[in-house]
């Protein structure tokens, strides 16, 4: 081998895989209320804290969900960029993100706030607008964009 051999470099592409959906009758998030109906059916009762993205297109129909991070019983570490690639990868206009709380307490925590503000200015570099926080819980919720919080 010589001095010039060369580096390799792989040749990848990146995709958006659809595993399976589920039916959202109202066509379109117009408000909290929907954003949490849809995000509590796709969650479930799950016993650990799971964030949640929800790309919506230009006229606020959800186009995909995803968990974007799995945490444990009272904690998820999430990092934007884990946010916002579903988001970039289904060409979303804007996102509403969520998190269930198996507590049963809506409210946020430092960390909810915080990563809220994060995801907002990241977006907004982006082109991609957070909608809201959604804070999920058994049979309540609370925006924390409605509480302004961002």
């Amino acid at each position: 081998m010589g001095m010039n051999s060369g580096k390799r470099v792989a040749i990848v592409q990146v995709k958006l895989v659809r595993e399976k959906s589920i039916l959202y009758k109202n066509r379109q998030i117009n408000s909290p209320e929907d954003a949490y109906i849809l995000m509590k059916e796709f969650i479930g009762d799950v016993d650990r804290e799971c964030f949640i993205v929800l790309c919506l297109d230009t006229k606020n129909q959800p186009t995909c969900i995803e968990i974007a991070h799995i945490g444990s019983l009272n904690s998820s570490i999430v990092h934007p960029r884990e946010v916002l690639k579903t988001a970039l990868l289904s060409n979303s206009a804007s996102i509403i993100v969520g998190h269930n709380h198996p507590s049963d307490i809506t409210d946020p925590s430092k960390e909810d706030i915080y990563i809220t503000h994060r995801i907002n200015n990241a977006g907004e570099l982006l082109g991609i607008f957070l909608l809201d926080h959604i804070i999920i819980c058994a049979d309540t919720f609370k925006s924390l964009k409605k509480e302004g919080y961002f």
